[in-house]
């Protein structure tokens, strides 16, 4: 065998060699960044009053991922497609799902034949969440007026109607006077002695008739005397 062949065969199989090396590399390189189901994981938690479930992908490759979420009949609820980063890309499902529902995450992509749930699935916390509670809106602060500008004036509030004056209670009529009470000033207490006006009169005339009779009965001793 001449030196020219000999060569060749050798140039040959360290071609093939390094064709092979090649092709084992690109396969390991290739099945290293292909997509998986060991790269999607899922959690639960509450945003405000709703339950959300977030689903993230790790994909290097980018490969678009369709992912179902699934209740524990078999009914699908609803589905939506990620593309994986190397951060990871998220997508996410809420609603009113009571504490410790359990669901099925499916995740399937046309390349690589990935067809699969995430392993044990996800379950929502186990207490409610919190009902969001609304914001009181704050009270507006009225603007300052500008420097020089006269304040405004504010309303006085109406003022109320004076009470009428009640009209003053009737007097209680007076006590009557007691019976052994003076009479009154100018008045006559002729009622209580039995006599009346007259009485003046007659006392003048009984005064009269006794100094007439005295005046008889001296008479009558004084003739009687000069007679003796």
């Amino acid at each position: 065998m001449s030196v020219t062949p000999r060569i060749s065969a050798r140039a040959a199989r360290f071609a093939g060699v390094a064709a092979a090396a090649t092709a084992l590399t690109l396969g390991v390189a290739g099945t290293a960044s292909a997509c998986n189901i060991n790269e999607f994981s899922a959690t639960a938690s509450c945003v405000g009053a709703k339950s959300v479930i977030t689903v993230k992908d790790v994909d290097r490759s980018g490969t678009p991922a369709t992912i179902t979420l699934i209740d524990d009949s078999g009914k699908n609820l609803d589905s939506k497609v990620v593309k994986g980063t190397a951060e990871g890309a998220t997508v996410t499902f809420e609603g009113d799902w009571a504490p410790k529902t359990h669901f099925r995450i499916h995740v399937k992509t046309d390349a690589f034949n990935v067809d699969d749930d995430i392993e044990g699935g996800v379950t929502t916390p186990a207490t409610a969440c919190a009902t969001e509670k609304p914001t009181p809106k704050p009270t507006p602060t009225p603007a300052k007026p500008a420097p020089g500008t006269p304040a405004p004036e504010t309303s006085k509030p109406a003022e109320s109607a004076k009470p009428t004056p009640a009209a003053p209670e009737s007097e209680s009529p007076a006590a009557p006077a007691p019976a052994n009470s003076a009479s009154p000033a100018g008045g006559s207490d002729l009622a209580e002695t039995g006599a009346d006006s007259n009485t003046g009169l007659f006392a003048g005339i009984a005064a009269a008739l006794v100094v007439a009779g005295g005046g008889v009965v001296f008479a009558l001793r004084k003739r009687g005397a000069a007679q003796n």
